[in-house]
């Protein structure tokens, strides 16, 4: 029998919004070896412009996910003192939760670049990966167009019925920059803790 699994959600979540929940949930529904989804924020030593303070970040995230008992965040790389590879990351989590099978949940624009990360080798060969369509991307051609990729494509898992979105953090911190509404954009408990905080102004 094959083991449940817990899939790791990385991302900036600058901020987090409904497409990424939805996304998320839309994982669960498919997929009946999802035991539950962790969304792991990066820490603000990502070289990323705009990126919040990780307080606000994680705080936004955990008002979403405490609303679903199949939703956790993590702070694992938040208290880092660098921000962590992905592999040292999902190793640390396999550690964590022992029991269970570790994967990743990956956009296709991060699979173009993926042969470039760090032990790209040893993630592939150790961590199931689910991949998300992104814009007008189609996985099973960037997997062909790429020898490494093809060489280790029984690690990718295309996601079923996949939820696509171009809306982006960008997009909403712009708005609000703008003085803009940004409600359906983001759950309900993000945009108030937003509002409330004074962010992206």
């Amino acid at each position: 029998m094959n083991k449940k699994q817990i899939l790791i959600f990385g991302g900036c979540f600058n901020p987090p919004l409904n497409s990424h929940f939805l996304l998320a949930e839309q994982l669960l529904n498919e997929y009946s070896q999802i035991e539950k989804i962790i969304f792991m924020p990066v820490n603000s030593h990502y070289q990323k412009e705009d990126l919040i303070d990780n307080k606000h970040r994680y705080q936004m995230l955990k008002l979403v996910c405490d609303k679903n008992e199949k939703f956790e965040v993590s702070k694992l790389e938040l208290e880092a003192d660098r921000q962590l590879y992905t592999i040292e990351t999902l190793r640390k989590m396999q550690e964590q939760y022992p029991e269970y099978e570790i994967a990743f949940i990956m956009g296709s624009d991060n699979l173009k670049e993926l042969e470039t990360w760090n032990c790209a080798n040893e993630l592939v060969k150790e961590f199931k990966m689910y991949l998300l369509e992104r814009d007008k991307d189609d996985v099973e051609n960037i997997i062909q167009d790429s020898k490494f990729l093809e060489e280790n494509k029984t690690a990718f898992i295309k996601a079923k019925n996949n939820v696509t979105s171009n809306m982006s953090s960008t997009f909403v911190r712009e708005k609000l920059r703008g003085g803009k509404s940004i409600r359906y954009l983001t759950p309900d408990e993000v945009r108030s803790y937003i509002i409330k905080n004074n962010l992206y102004q």
